[in-house]
């Protein structure tokens, strides 16, 4: 086994938490810090990539108690399962989501000026892919029909407040959203 010494320079942070390290896992200060060097090696996609704003909204989201985390299919039944018996979604679900989007539109109404913003959002959670956009034009793709239905109409709904006027072009899997100025 080859061993090279280098001598490093370490600033309070560091320090701090390699004193931490050394008295909570006993271990000398030379292991650890080859173990975090190879730590760093095998992971430094994502260590370096620019997820840190999103792993900080993630962060925010869940621990308020806000959000939580779904599998999407969990999300697939629930919305396969709010139809009635002619197959159309129930309108006490229907009411209720839509009062859910109406509260959103309150509050982007302080989060958000253009429609490209709260279509980012909503890809960030997981429910849409903006796949092409010219100017205030965003082609948007749903993983499901259900999905589809379900977020047109809560995109609809949370941007009464917006300072633009929403236009809705439905395709077969996609969906046009254009914002016109008001």
């Amino acid at each position: 086994m080859i061993m090279d010494r280098i001598t490093v320079s370490l600033d309070e942070d560091a320090v701090t938490a390699l004193e931490s390290l050394t008295s909570r896992t006993g271990k000398p200060q030379s292991e650890l810090v080859r173990q975090a060097l190879s730590f760093y090696a095998a992971n430094f996609e994502a260590a370096t990539a620019d997820a840190g704003a999103n792993l900080e909204s993630y962060h925010q989201m869940l621990s308020s108690g806000e959000h939580v985390l779904l599998d999407v299919d969990f999300l697939h039944c629930f919305l396969d399962y709010v139809e009635n018996a002619e197959g159309e979604p129930d309108p006490e679900f229907v009411e209720a989501a839509d009062r859910v989007a109406a509260f959103h539109a309150r509050e982007y109404e302080e989060r958000f000026d253009t429609l490209g913003e709260l279509l980012d959002w909503l890809s960030f959670c997981g429910f849409l892919t903006v796949r092409e956009s010219r100017g205030q034009t965003y082609h948007v793709v749903f993983p499901t029909e259900s999905v589809k239905w379900f977020m047109t109409g809560f995109i609809e709904e949370s941007t009464a407040r917006l300072p633009f006027e929403l236009e809705v072009e439905e395709g077969l899997s996609k969906v046009i959203f254009t914002a016109v100025d008001r």
